[in-house]
């Protein structure tokens, strides 16, 4: 769902292209769950892996990297994150001890029989260049700095504050606290849990309101109608519960506080200008010289200790906004050129002359859309 969901703001840089046929395939994959209703609803034509990797394109886009060499097209690889960040051990193949780095930056994830397999990896930010040259040499030379679609799509959203407020049901007189969660067993849901209730239950609903904002693998590995059954007291409590088919950039631009752990979200944020506090963040697993890193070593932990109203109400006097507004630079070294960049490459790699006149400009993000209230709470019989 998170690589699908990336394409989409990718391909939309095609419209208008009456010479362009998109065609839509999933690659075998363990977070697979979810995906074939996602592309079902873009009514889009849909064909098996099989038969994707026996035909041949002129390109191919992926916001991940199982089974890109098995395809028969230039492969344009884009993170799925806010830029390249994790460091994963790719189970499937033997890794040399001197292969390390952030997954996509690293030799285990671009070299497949001694030979780059991407035609072209489209990075966000210049040092993203430094980090897969040391990383993976031979890569830099089909690399190309495009920028970051949701870092441009969060800035041309700002304007626009009030409107996804109204719509997470923040008054006016509430300070809105978002709380962001990765997926898997270092997320702040699984080794968190107890504290959304005690948001709901410590900060007074006058003051307060609060949202959670989940990835898309934690709704899908457990299922949507599981992650509302969980949450269903709180939702009725004033928990407000976003949707994985929102766009959430608008949550962030929202929010007062985010209270977040290492993943895309909580480093987007930064972009967003609010107060930012982590509630967890693992010894390892975040490559030490991505900005995710960096933040790591800059927010405030929360501590489940001390009154959580205090905890908020002091982070926002006391952080010092320049930290956090170069940790937000290092997410694009091409603001608000995204759409241009990689409509360029893409049109490259196509050998096809990009239409002079219509070109996408990033555009703000829809407003937010919650959970509404259902009776989900009764386990099945």
């Amino acid at each position: 769902m998170t690589t699908g969901q990336r394409l989409l703001d990718t391909i939309r840089l095609l419209e208008g292209d009456l010479r362009v046929q998109v065609v839509f395939t999933m690659a075998p994959d363990v977070f697979s769950n979810g995906v074939p209703e996602f592309l079902a609803g873009l009514r889009g034509v849909v064909v098996p892996w099989e038969q994707a990797v026996e035909t041949r394109f002129d390109l191919a886009l992926a916001a991940g990297y199982e089974g890109i060499h098995q395809l028969h097209a230039p492969v344009v690889v884009l993170p799925h994150g806010a830029g390249y960040n994790k460091v994963v051990v790719d189970g499937h193949r033997p890794r040399a001890a001197q292969d390390s780095g952030a997954y996509g930056l690293s030799r285990q994830w671009l070299i497949r029989d001694s030979a780059v397999v991407p035609a072209a990896i489209a990075l966000s930010h210049r040092e993203e260049l430094v980090r897969l040259g040391h990383a993976c040499p031979e890569a830099t030379s089909v690399a190309s700095v495009v920028g970051d679609f949701r870092y441009d799509r969060i800035r041309a959203s700002m304007p626009l504050r009030a409107v996804y407020r109204v719509a997470l049901g923040a008054k006016t007189s509430q300070r809105l606290v978002v709380v962001t969660s990765t997926w898997g067993p270092k997320s702040l849901l699984a080794r968190n849990s107890e504290l959304l209730e005690r948001l709901v239950a410590e900060l007074p609903r006058d003051e307060y309101r609060v949202a959670l904002l989940l990835h898309p693998n934690a709704w899908n590995a457990h299922g949507e109608w599981q992650i509302r059954a969980w949450l269903a007291r709180l939702r009725r409590a004033g928990l407000a519960l976003v949707t994985q088919h929102a766009d959430w950039c608008g949550v962030l631009v929202a929010a007062d506080h985010i209270i977040g752990d290492h993943g895309s979200m909580t480093l987007y944020g930064t972009v967003a200008g609010a107060s930012v506090l982590l509630a967890t963040y693992p010894d390892t697993g975040v490559d030490p010289g991505s900005p995710m890193a960096e933040l790591g070593s800059l927010a405030p932990r929360l501590n489940l200790d001390r009154p959580l109203a205090r905890q908020l109400a002091g982070n926002s006097r006391t952080q010092r906004h320049d930290d956090f507004a170069r940790v937000a630079a290092r997410i694009s070294s091409e603001p608000g050129r995204f759409a241009r960049n990689m409509r360029t490459l893409m049109y490259r790699k196509l050998r096809l002359r990009a239409p002079r006149q219509h070109f996408p400009e990033v555009e703000p993000a829809d407003p937010p859309v919650l959970v509404q209230a259902q009776i989900e709470e009764s386990a099945a019989s």
